[in-house]
């Protein structure tokens, strides 16, 4: 009876989800191409009509490319789920490795082989057809397949061990596995802000030290005003791949470095680079960064948790199309981190609001400190150059920017910034 109740729980959910992504992605597309052809009268100025124009062509391709991966990734799901997928790669992995930690490492290894073969041809077209159309793509298939073999390797190396780990607490630590297995989900997550920026980024991007002395003496003057210390300034090669550009800081405590894109320095003057990344240094001052990593923290103990309870629930499994091992010596770990990852996201996704709703509320912050830190012009110029390099929609559906962006639109930031709120 419970399986049954979960199975139609479930398919509830995982429709409701379906009907309000493409209700909202709708409604999107419909409102940039109404306003298309007008740029709004505060940038009217600022950004020329062709310009939006292309910002409105690019949201509605990446909006329409949206839908179609999610109806596909959604006929995944549920292939891997109500229909038995996962049951049947169960039982294959299963009969060639007989059983065991080997058994159970193998099933989440070609389950994520699987889930990545199906992601391959969504993600190339992305990248060579539609980032293409518009002028952003700079990645040739070499370096694809090249970024491919890396993460692939990458992701065996640090993911593997990781993934024996957590399934020997879960089969040997008792009844609170999901706390040592917390414990070490942070542990790990910490280490890779350590090795980010030095072991894993090099081995995507080359990362030069910031050669323009004008520009670093005026970044060391705001890093100096507003107390950040940072191991060093460094200019990454993102044009190799995009023409989209950014700047950031990464690491942890006294490992923590400045990047800038090569291509927002080639696009920004110097006082318009200062104010962006006044922005960005807001976002540690004001400790955002920390508040995101106790929340993410938070919010993994409260899943692990969960799952403690879910995986000894045999209607959890058999409500998701997956008939658990009753073997003896046999272990359901595997299969319920895979099936507790792919129903997940159904059930939490009428949540995503509040993440949107937090992260704006720091942008808004950040923006508030860049303006008191540096030029709030520059601040509001660069703006309006990155959201038009970036072909960003000044026209964002408001319900739809309200559910799913992290950043206000530009009309709404800049208003914010011209008010001083």
């Amino acid at each position: 009876m419970y399986s049954h109740a979960f199975s139609i729980l479930f398919a509830a959910f995982l429709a409701l989800m379906l009907a309000v992504r493409f209700w909202l992605a709708s409604r999107h597309i419909r409102h940039v191409l109404a306003h298309r052809n007008a740029v709004p009268p505060e940038f009217a100025e600022k950004i020329p009509l062709e310009a939006h124009r292309k910002a409105a062509d690019y949201t509605v391709a990446r909006t329409k490319y949206g839908i179609v991966t999610m109806l596909v990734n959604s006929a995944v799901l549920v292939g891997f789920t109500l229909l038995g997928g996962l049951q049947w790669l169960s039982l294959q992995v299963f009969g060639a490795t007989g059983g065991g930690m080997a058994y159970q490492v193998g099933l989440i290894v070609a389950f994520a082989l699987v889930s990545g073969l199906v992601d391959l041809p969504f993600d190339y077209y992305k990248q060579f057809r539609l980032e293409q159309r518009f002028g952003f793509n700079k990645m040739t298939p070499g370096l694809f397949l090249a970024d491919m073999v890396k993460g692939v390797l990458l992701g065996a190396a640090l993911g593997l061990p990781l993934v024996w780990v957590m399934l020997v607490l879960m089969e040997r630590a008792g009844a609170l596995w999901w706390l040592y297995a917390w414990l070490v989900w942070s542990g790990f997550q910490l280490l890779m802000m350590v090795l980010f920026p030095t072991v894993i980024a090099p081995l995507f991007n080359k990362f030069t030290p910031l050669q323009d002395e004008s520009l670093k003496t005026r970044i060391e003057g705001l890093m100096a005003r507003v107390g950040f210390a940072s191991k060093g300034l460094f200019v990454m090669d993102g044009s190799k791949r995009s023409a989209h550009g950014n700047a950031y800081f990464s690491g942890f405590g006294a490992n923590k470095r400045i990047v800038f894109f090569d291509t927002l320095l080639a696009r920004l003057a110097p006082p318009e680079i200062e104010a962006v990344l006044a922005h960005e240094l807001g976002h540690f001052k004001l400790k955002h960064i920390v508040k995101r990593i106790a929340t993410m923290f938070a919010l993994s103990l409260a899943f692990l948790a969960l799952l403690g309870w879910l995986k000894n629930q045999v209607w959890f499994y058999t409500g998701l199309g997956v008939s658990p091992l009753i073997a003896p010596g046999q272990s359901n770990d595997a299969l319920a981190l895979i099936l507790f990852m792919l129903a997940l996201p159904v059930f939490t996704f009428l949540f995503s609001p509040l993440a949107s709703l937090g992260s704006r509320k720091h942008e808004f912050e950040a923006d508030a400190f860049a303006a008191r830190h540096a030029d709030k012009a520059n601040l509001i110029s660069a703006l309006v150059k990155l959201y038009e390099d970036n072909a960003s929609t000044l026209t964002p559906d408001p319900l739809h920017s309200a559910f799913y962006d992290s950043h206000p639109p530009a009309s709404i930031r800049i208003r914010h910034l011209n008010l001083g709120t």
